[in-house]
């Protein structure tokens, strides 16, 4: 159908949303039309609601119409996530419904719409004291709370406290009719405080990581903390990867920190040339100073930097940084020096804790790393295992990559390597894949002006991009063969394929309960 068709459809939509929210120009369908890995066809239209509301009453439109709705956050994912299946859907963008609703220090929670970002939450918290527990992702300054609840968004807090959804309290939804729907105690006829998320079933937990398959969110409820007090930082280098990963899996399942990840020495090169300019280094040192408490603190702070620059880190060392915070100065010294043990019995070396004490500085340094400091492109792939199991997916992906490696170095494909704990019981693994090419809309789109200035746009490079993509179809197989559980499932990882029959019957019902018509982003999740 033509947009001539849908006249009457965008006419309704402008008369409920304002004709500012519809916007139909080609630049605006080009961006939207993918994701920072692939593009799928553009929408008919892009819709920018700023009322959950007035939202529900233009879905309802959109499906009487027949169109697909297709729900995007920040954007910035590589997994398919909101690309349109077909030339007849309307993408919801929801970067206009930004407003933090209610913050309460009292009952400890804090509302939230589903386009507010990460760090516009982290910063309006932070001056009262508080805190999400799991409090954002790297590209916090960019990626919504809507899109990390869909997709599975985790990284600062995350070995403590658990990725984004194990610290909601209850969402607001649209559903493919136009219905909204609460869960949690959000979910009472009369008018409560979202306190208590597990009020009979978890119905919460039924919109998790779901793709935006069974509706759109339009705000959330997170449980709050204090700021720790105290902060402590380590860094440890080691001679493989697979000690590295043990390390990791003993520092997590003790408990002790509230992030703890392995860098190979590529991506820790890759982050070096990015931040290697003067201006960079001098932000960096300004931040840690602001960031460190009291005259020792800061001293402290400044001369671990200054060791670092001098610092021998052994070639091709892969590297475990972390963080520890707590009440008491004495609690955070207990759990280094337990991380210091863990770390040198399976053999790692001590090294300045620059990585983990710049990152806690700024968390949120804006969305200039969508490309490498060359301008290069890279896609991730992660998966989820037991600690029992990561050494042994470790050697597996090596394997791979060892079996493709004169194809890679022919064509100028790179991997590296990021590897978290979740919690003190899961592995989190991460290959990331790096190569010269053409640039997607949005990596542009992204790029501060600064730095667009300085990076051209790769020549198209299919030959390249053809192997990534078998590279990354060949690591999708394996961590199915190795029952691995994946966040940001999108369109590339397979979801309802592995499941077994009984639950995947459970998410076919659901689906079917939701979005009859499947007019609801068709195709995630393999529904």
């Amino acid at each position: 159908m033509t947009m001539t068709d849908h006249a009457a459809l965008l006419a309704e939509l402008g008369a409920v949303l304002g004709e500012a929210a519809v916007l139909r120009d080609a630049a605006t369908l080009e961006l939207m039309a993918g994701d920072l890995y692939s593009s799928g066809p553009a929408p008919v239209a892009v819709i920018r609601p700023t009322d959950g509301a007035a939202l529900a009453q233009a879905v309802a439109r959109i499906s009487a119409a027949g169109l697909s709705v297709v729900p995007r956050g920040g954007g910035l994912s590589y997994t398919g996530g909101y690309r349109c299946q077909d030339s007849g859907s309307v993408l919801v963008d929801l970067s206009a419904l930004n407003r933090i609703e209610h913050i309460s220090a009292e009952d400890m929670y804090v509302v939230a719409q589903a386009g507010v970002t990460w760090k516009q939450l982290h910063d309006a918290l932070t001056p009262l004291g508080l805190r999400l527990p799991y409090f954002g992702t790297f590209s916090g300054a960019g990626a919504s709370i809507g899109g990390g609840l869909s997709h599975g968004a985790l990284f600062f807090g995350s070995a403590r406290y658990g990725a984004a959804a194990d610290n909601v309290l209850g969402v607001e939804l649209v559903t493919a009719d136009g219905g909204l729907l609460r869960t949690g105690q959000w979910a009472l006829k009369v008018e409560a405080a979202p306190v208590f998320r597990n009020f009979g079933p978890d119905t919460t937990g039924l919109f998790m990581h779901d793709g935006g398959a069974f509706g759109i969110k339009t705000r959330a409820a997170f449980r709050l903390i204090p700021l720790p007090a105290h902060t402590g930082y380590a860094s440890f280098a080691f001679a493989d990867f697979e000690r590295a990963g043990l390390a990791l899996s003993a520092i997590a399942r003790a408990g002790i920190a509230e992030e703890a990840y392995v860098l190979d020495a590529g991506a820790v090169a890759a982050n070096a040339e990015r931040d290697r300019s003067l201006g960079a280094a001098l932000r960096a040192v300004c931040q840690v100073l602001h960031t460190a408490t009291g005259i020792a603190g800061k001293c402290g702070a400044l001369l671990g930097m200054v060791r670092a620059g001098r610092q021998v880190v052994p070639t091709d060392a892969f590297t475990l940084h972390l963080v520890a915070a707590g009440n008491s100065q004495a609690a955070v010294a207990h759990d280094l020096a337990s991380a210091q043990r863990l770390a040198h019995e399976h053999g790692g070396i001590a090294i300045a804790a620059t990585v983990p004490r710049i990152a806690r500085a700024d968390p949120f340094p804006g969305l200039n790393a969508v490309l490498g400091a060359s301008g290069s492109r890279w896609a991730a792939l992660n998966v989820k295992v037991a600690h029992s199991r990561a050494s042994a997916l470790i050697r597996a992906h090596q394997q791979l990559i060892a079996a493709q490696r004169a194809a890679m170095d022919a064509c100028g494909v790179r991997v590296t390597y990021l590897c978290s704990a979740l919690c003190n019981y899961s592995f989190s693994f991460e290959a990331v894949f790096h190569w010269q090419d053409n640039w997607q809309p949005l990596h542009a789109a992204k790029l501060a002006p600064d730095v667009a200035a300085t990076l051209a746009c790769g020549p198209d490079n299919p030959t390249a991009r053809a192997l990534v993509a078998d590279l990354r179809q060949q690591t999708c197989d394996l961590f199915a063969e190795l029952g691995g559980a994946s966040n940001q499932i999108g369109r590339t990882y397979p979801f309802l394929s592995v499941m077994d029959d009984a639950p995947a019957a459970l998410l076919r019902g659901i689906k079917q309960q939701l979005d009859p018509q499947t007019k609801m982003n068709p195709g995630v999740l393999e529904l």
